[in-house]
């Protein structure tokens, strides 16, 4: 299970892109919290504590207890931050509050785990196809990451969704069972030279030349 982290936030009264950027000049940064049968609820965020809180976790798609001025937690699931492409200052981020009763479908980092022995012992090369996974859980269950272990692999072969294993009375996997993970790719054989090239190379003398009369 993953463990829920807090975070304090503050009602949002005015909103457009103009009170966005004097948040973020005050180090904060603008939210939503969207619950069922409810409007979004505007909140603002210190970057400073949301990062703060976030070191040491892999994925941004995890429950928090987000207490809005004081008034008790919620239960949230951060869904989306958006960052500056370019200063990778947060720029927003959206929460859903979620029911501890009632499953979600989140999308899950996949995490490759051991050496494949067609790595190892073949020269191979490990590619990582597949990021994510989604899944359906209880919020309760709900993972940062899934571990898949690839060290069973030899060189042409390849790991699907479908190979992933999971606990069936926790967890449904929704994407394609088809979708490949991970494979070990056959090792780069060099081309051999030609043309101009392969002229370049020195002469092999196999006789000595006639000596001058």
């Amino acid at each position: 299970m993953a463990e829920a982290i807090k975070i304090n936030a503050a009602k949002r009264a005015v909103k457009g892109s103009s009170a966005g950027r004097r948040l973020r000049r005050q180090g904060l940064f603008p939210g939503v919290v969207y619950s069922a049968g409810k409007p979004g609820q505007n909140i603002q965020v210190s970057e400073h504590e949301f990062r703060k809180s976030l070191q040491g976790h892999s994925s941004e798609h995890i429950l928090m207890d987000l207490e809005i001025d004081g008034a008790g937690a919620l239960k949230v699931l951060l869904q989306d931050v958006q960052h500056n492409a370019l200063t990778g200052q947060i720029m927003h981020a959206d929460f859903h509050e979620v029911s501890m009763t009632e499953k979600l479908r989140v999308e899950v980092v996949i995490e490759l785990v051991g050496t494949p022995v067609g790595v190892s012992m073949g020269g191979g090369v490990l590619e990582h196809l597949a990021r994510e996974v989604e899944i359906e859980c209880l919020p309760g269950d709900l993972m940062e990451t899934i571990k898949v272990d690839v060290s069973g692999l030899d060189v042409g072969e390849s790991m699907t969704v479908s190979d992933i294993q999971l606990d069936t009375s926790k967890y449904h996997i929704i994407s394609d069972g088809d979708v490949a993970v991970a494979m070990v790719a056959a090792p780069t054989v060099e081309a051999p030279k030609e043309g101009a090239e392969a002229a370049a190379e020195p002469e092999v003398l196999t006789a000595k030349k006639e000596e001058a009369k």
